[in-house]
């Protein structure tokens, strides 16, 4: 399982979940200008097998119009701490594997 964070939440949360997941990777080093649309960002999990790591809403939207794949965990935690967030993250990790390989949801929301 391969986590891709948005480009709403930092690069340095990256090297911290790799040691608990197969897999991170940040937007700003997938996208060469560091900078991708949403569809871009989107387009590039479903190619890829990524789950996108987002607290961006846009990407709930694009996942009630065009369905799953890609899945999105969605952080509804307000601005935290990179510490907060590996935290929330690692805490809710067993939601995370689950929604990997369900084919039932495409999305699970973090609070």
């Amino acid at each position: 399982m391969k986590l891709l964070l948005d480009a709403n939440l930092s690069w340095g949360l990256v090297a911290k979940l790799k040691l608990h997941f197969d897999d991170c990777e940040h937007v700003e080093k997938v996208f060469a200008s560091g900078i991708a649309k949403d569809i871009e960002i989107w387009n590039y999990a479903k190619e890829n097998n990524c789950i996108i790591v987002t607290n961006d809403e846009d990407f709930l939207n694009l996942s009630g119009m065009i369905g799953f794949p890609p899945k999105i965990v969605l952080l509804k935690t307000g601005n935290q701490s990179n510490y907060f967030l590996e935290e929330i993250i690692l805490k809710h990790k067993s939601d995370i594997e689950a929604l990997a390989v369900s084919d039932a949801y495409g999305l699970i929301e973090i609070f």
